[in-house]
């Protein structure tokens, strides 16, 4: 096998740098378990092989140049040559390919990748990005308020239209699909569109503000385009897409057919690979390529409630997601999954205000209803940016008193 260790080596602009978490497997040293991983994701295989010529080698090998016996990490540069532009699943075959199934590996994790700006620049990423959704939603600073029809399945038509329509007059910026609803039977994806949108006219009339909904359009590549077509044709800004479930060749040709609508990423199916932390892929690769390949918004977990990810991890992709990277627009970090009235000042405090609240069973689990919910939400974030305790609030608004009494801070 070719000697992949190099720890003098000088990293060059256009390289690739990988990050694992690496457990040997059948008494393999890291060093020796590290070269299998750098061959295999590269140029070469288990094996010394008679066609391995010397200026492959010069040109394309890959160099393992750390390793960290403590943490039990190493860091792969990869010479850019090895990869096509503008191509993420064969970025992804190679770094995050076989190496995962290897007998030299017993746990395995892709902890992070770093982007040379020829990479990054091959995709369209981000089309709106945090400033230009703020301009569509005239929403200068504050957080956005969203919410997710519930039940996730279920209610016809009609009942979906009232329940978004609640929600917007309670004061939600955002309402969207749940992950799981497509084109079912109950609830006919253009039938739904159709008059979703008309009770969206009619929130924005009674408010005077700008109300948006975003229909999951999940489905087979070309059926998904067609749906954002009919989406766009009937007045709405917003899209919605599993993109692990659908495939990041889906996401990239949706964005790729530059509709101009805003792409919100739900990551359902995520944790099947993330949530090992010994073995897999984080949340925050998928996040990094997320935004490379062009979603707006795109969720990241809570630090709060019922989703698992730590503090730390969580506010790691929000910063990964809107930092500067090149030209990349900011994605737009959205924060769902047990949220309510009461957690939204510790949800602030961790991640700022550029974040998008988006309260499902916290709005619709009111004692006064959706609407009810809604503006209790509201109220908590408007408490929030006035730096008032939510208590205190609470004396004057008697639905944000209600979602305290029942789930608390």
């Amino acid at each position: 096998m070719q000697g992949y260790i190099d720890l003098n080596y000088k990293l060059g602009e256009d390289d690739i740098i990988a990050s694992f978490y690496l457990e040997p497997a059948g008494g393999l040293s890291l060093e020796r378990a590290s070269e299998y991983i750098a061959a295999e994701s590269s140029i070469g295989t288990w094996t010394d092989i008679k066609t391995m010529k010397p200026e492959i080698t010069g040109k394309l090998k890959p160099s393992i140049f750390e390793i960290d016996k403590e943490k039990n990490e190493i860091k792969i540069a990869y010479p850019s040559k090895l990869f096509e532009l503008g191509n993420m699943p064969q970025i992804l075959s190679s770094v995050a390919g076989n190496i995962f199934g290897m007998r030299s590996v017993k746990n395995l994790r892709l902890l992070d990748l770093i982007f040379p700006g020829s990479i990054v620049k091959s995709f369209k990423g981000p089309r709106f990005g945090i400033n230009e959704i703020r301009k569509i939603l005239k929403v200068r600073d504050r957080p956005l308020v969203g919410t997710i029809i519930k039940p996730k399945l279920g209610l016809n038509t009609e009942d979906h239209a009232r329940v978004a329509y609640d929600s917007w007059m309670g004061g939600c910026d955002l309402v969207k699909d749940d992950e799981n609803l497509t084109n079912q039977d109950f609830n006919p994806f253009g039938d739904r569109i159709i008059k979703t949108l008309e009770m969206r006219d009619r929130a924005e009339e009674e408010t005077g503000e700008k109300k948006i909904y975003i229909p999951n359009i999940t489905a087979e590549t070309g059926e998904m385009i067609r749906r954002a077509e009919f989406v766009r044709e009937n007045g709405c800004e917003y899209v919605m897409i599993d993109i692990v479930t659908a495939g990041f060749s889906a996401v990239q040709s949706l964005r790729e057919e530059d509709l101009d609508l805003v792409i919100h990423a739900h990551r359902a199916m995520h944790a099947a690979f993330t949530r090992n932390k010994k073995h897999g892929i984080s949340m925050l690769v998928l996040a990094k390529l997320s935004r490379i390949i062009g979603v707006d918004q795109l969720h990241i977990g809570t630090a709060v409630g019922k989703m698992e990810g730590p503090k730390e991890e969580v506010i790691g992709i929000k910063n990964a997601i809107t930092q500067e990277c090149f030209d990349l627009k900011p994605v737009f970090p959205v924060c769902s999954g047990g949220l309510h009235p009461g957690l939204v000042p510790e949800l602030v405090e961790i991640l700022g205000r550029d974040i998008i609240i988006q309260m499902g069973g916290g709005i619709h689990g009111h004692p006064g209803g959706t609407r009810d919910g809604a503006l209790a939400a509201r109220e908590s974030i408007n408490a929030v940016m006035q730096e008032i305790p939510l208590e205190e609030y609470a004396k004057d608004y008697e639905e944000l008193r209600e979602a305290l009494e029942k789930w608390g801070k």
